[in-house]
């Protein structure tokens, strides 16, 4: 599931950045046909980036939660305390083997 995520989040780049291009080329070709001003056209290129930028945050932002709260409602145990359960019964395997050898034996002498 992680690596369908990243997939989709490197994609997704893939298309900020090739809009960020055609925005370009778009108010390029507009300046160049004499439709819009160069401080017009970088202007209108940096706000168009922007909110494509801000959008693509808000989506990450979406997504996270999503996955934050799919991964709660499966109720599966975090990483660090399965490795906490794992070193408790270790302990306790330790403890009961150190009871067992200290223990004497019954009907031998």
């Amino acid at each position: 599931m992680l690596d369908d995520l990243k997939k989709g989040f490197f994609a997704g780049i893939g298309v900020v950045l090739l809009t960020k291009d055609k925005i370009e080329q778009f108010t390029e070709k507009l300046v160049e046909e004499n439709k819009l001003k160069r401080e017009d056209a970088q202007r209108l290129t940096d706000e168009l980036v922007k909110n494509g930028e801000d959008q693509w945050s808000d989506l990450e932002k979406r997504i996270s939660d999503a996955a934050k709260k799919g991964v709660a409602t499966l109720d599966i145990g975090k990483k660090s305390e399965v490795e906490a359960l794992r070193e408790r019964v270790e302990n306790l395997e330790m403890r009961l083997q150190m009871m067992e050898e200290s223990t004497p034996t019954a009907g031998v002498e």
